[in-house]
Order: structure tokens, then sequence, then C-alpha cells
């Protein structure tokens, strides 16, 4: 009886420490350090791993190179802190990631080009040193992403997108606007010759097409009152930055005849005003222009401006006193007063001309003069 009554709490004690040690067996595998661990020739195809806790695990030197393909790890809790593991050899082609927890891990040195990501959350993952050269994305669908060509009809082309100008119109830049502009370069009166000499020209276009029309000579102002001028209606476009080209039609009143007119103007080197014009009429001749002008400025109202001409013709042409060659050279200087507003200019100077070759000899005969000088006064302006 007193063996009995010893071996009862023995027995007791014995059946609750077998019942309690799986328990403990899987309490102590949770802080099982797997750093040793010697996982590359194990088969762990069959295993179900659906309910394995390895958030305390300690992975750093576990060695899992074997075959994994057929693992279920859809309820496997991968939260904790795998930095240390090392997953470059690891096969996991086959497996199925379905529900993983990765959040924590680092992917840095991962092989995932056979991996199926189809349903995988990645989005707590560190990706700052993850190696994806060898992931297919041909099937990736990417069409919500920003980028690519906008559509045809994502703006308008005058760039209103149906938006009206209201009651002032459509803006326009004032460089395609055509306006109009006069200049009356010279209008004075020459003492010695008893004659008023003009130039001018006015113009309507933009900045890059004009029509011109430019008249110039002398009136006469005793005995008969003669009026000798040469005027020319043209077409005026720009040719580069300083240069302009000219075509049109000229009429002139000193041999009463018409002509076809080409010529450039613009500014050459030095600032030199320039302008060269060819007219040919209508029995052949043709008539060549040639001019020069310089203003010098003294101060920011006084302006010096020197000028020379040069006109020469193709053939005789006794009728109207026009031999070959060059005819006349004409030169004047001219001290101008610019006003306020620099557009009205009176001006006082000294001009000369002469005659040039056979039209010397030609002005001989008829008794005519053959050099000329004369003072003159007068004014300049544009607007």
């Amino acid at each position: 009886m007193k063996i009995y009554k010893v071996g009862l709490p023995f027995i007791g004690m014995s059946s609750l420490m077998l019942l309690m040690s799986p328990l403990a067996n899987a309490a102590e595998m949770s802080n099982m350090d797997h750093g040793s661990m010697d996982m590359s020739g194990m088969d762990m195809s069959d295993m179900d791993m659906s309910d394995m806790d390895m958030s305390d695990m300690d992975h750093s030197s576990m060695d899992m190179s074997g075959n994994m393909s057929d693992m279920d790890h859809s309820g496997m809790d991968m939260s904790g802190d795998m930095s240390d593991m090392d997953h470059s050899g690891m096969d996991m082609s086959g497996m199925d990631h379905g529900s993983m927890d990765m959040s924590g891990m680092d992917h840095g040195s991962m092989d995932m080009s056979g991996m199926d990501h189809g349903s995988m959350d990645m989005s707590g993952m560190d990706h700052g040193s993850m190696d994806m050269s060898g992931m297919d994305h041909g099937s990736m669908d990417m069409s919500g992403m920003q980028g690519g060509e906008a559509p045809a009809d994502a703006r308008s082309p005058d760039y209103s997108n149906g938006v009206p100008y209201g009651r002032f119109g459509k803006p326009v830049m004032m460089g395609s606007l055509p306006l109009w502009g006069v200049s009356v370069d010279d209008l004075g009166y020459q003492f010695d010759d008893d004659q008023i000499n003009y130039e001018f020209d006015t113009w309507y276009g933009t900045d890059s097409n004009r029509v011109t029309l430019r008249s110039e000579g002398s009136i006469q102002t005793k005995d008969d009152k003669e009026i000798d001028s040469l005027t020319s209606l043209s077409y005026w476009k720009p040719l580069s930055i300083f240069w302009n080209g000219e075509a049109g039609v000229a009429y002139d009143t000193e041999n009463d005849k018409s002509a076809v007119m080409a010529g450039i103007a613009g500014t050459a080197p030095y600032f030199i005003e320039t302008d060269a014009r060819a007219y040919l009429y209508t029995d052949g001749q043709v008539r060549l222009d040639l001019g020069a002008e310089y203003e010098w400025r003294l101060d920011q109202h006084w302006v010096v401006i020197p000028e020379v001409e040069l006109t020469a013709f193709s053939k005789d042409d006794t009728d109207n006193h026009i031999t070959k060659g060059f005819n006349e050279f004409g030169a004047d200087v001219r001290l101008t007063y610019e006003m306020l507003s620099r557009q009205l200019a009176p001006y006082v100077g000294i001009s000369y001309e002469t005659a040039l070759g056979n039209a010397r000899d030609l002005r001989r005969q008829e008794d005519e003069a053959v050099d000329s000088s004369s003072v003159t006064a007068g004014v300049k302006f544009w607007f």
C-alpha cells in the first residue's frame, strides 16, 4: 500500500511532463539559432510551412540553396529581421508567394528572375539594392502610368483652349501688322541755281513685305519752271540683316520715258547708308544710280551729313544730253539740327555738281555749265 501511494504521484507527474513536451519544443524553435544550420541537401518540397512563425529566427548564415519549389509559403510570417539571410543561392522559381508578407526582408542579392510575382504584396519592401535585370516585364500593364504622346485634341492650335478673346478680338504681333510711313530726306532751296530739290519715299506694309513709292528731282523756280523727276513704284523685301531689295517700275520726266527698276539699299560697314538702283528704259537705255550717305553725330541734336551721288548710262543719247559712261557726280554737306522728337530737322549746307567724261565736252558744245555749286537750306522730316 505504501508503494502504491508513492507511485501514483510519480505517474501523474510523468504524464504531465509528456503532455507539455511538444509545447516546449515549439516554443524553443521560435528562439532557435539557425546560424549554422545546413539545409542545402534537405528536400523541403513537400513541407507544409503555412503555420510557421519565423519572425524571431536568426537566418544570418542559413544555407537554403536546396529545392523549395513545392513549398507552400502561403501562411508564412516573414515580417521579422531577415536582413542577414543569404538568399543568393535560393531557387524559388516554383514557389507560390501569393500571400507572403516580406515587408521587412532585405532582397539585396536575391535572384528573382524566374519568380511569379502575380499576387505578391511588396508595398513595404526595400528595393534599394534589388537586382531586377533578369526580370521579364513583357506582360506588365502600365497603361495607367503618366507619359506617352498627348491626344490629338489635347490643345487647340491657337492655344486658346476654346476660351474666347473678348470684344478686342484675337491678339496680333506688332511685326505682322501692316503699317505705313513717309520720309522726306531732302526738301531744300538752292540759292545759286534758283531751284528746289526734293527726295522722298512712302511705304505701306509689314517688316517683311512693303509697297514703296519713291521720287527725287528738282523744280526750277523761274523762267520755264521745268520739273525733272524720277519716280518709281516698287516692291520692297529684306534680303539680309542689313540689306533690302527693290523691284518695280519707274518714270523719268527728263527724257519722258518709262523703265523697269531693280535695286538694293542698306547699311554698309561703318554705318554708311548705301543704295544702288538700275533702270531699263523702253528704248534699251540703262541708267545706274549709286549713292552713299553718312550721319556724323556731334551731340544729341546736331548732325553733319555728307552725301555723294554718281550717275552712269549704257549708251549715248544726245537729244537728252546723255553720253555713254559716267555722266554726273554730285556731293553735298548738310548741318542739321534735330528737334526734340527728331522727326523734324532743318538744315543748311553746300551742294556741288560736275559733269564727267564725254558729258563735259557735250555741255561745253551747248554752252552749259560744267560745274556748279550752291548754298542750300531746307528741312528733312518723317512721320
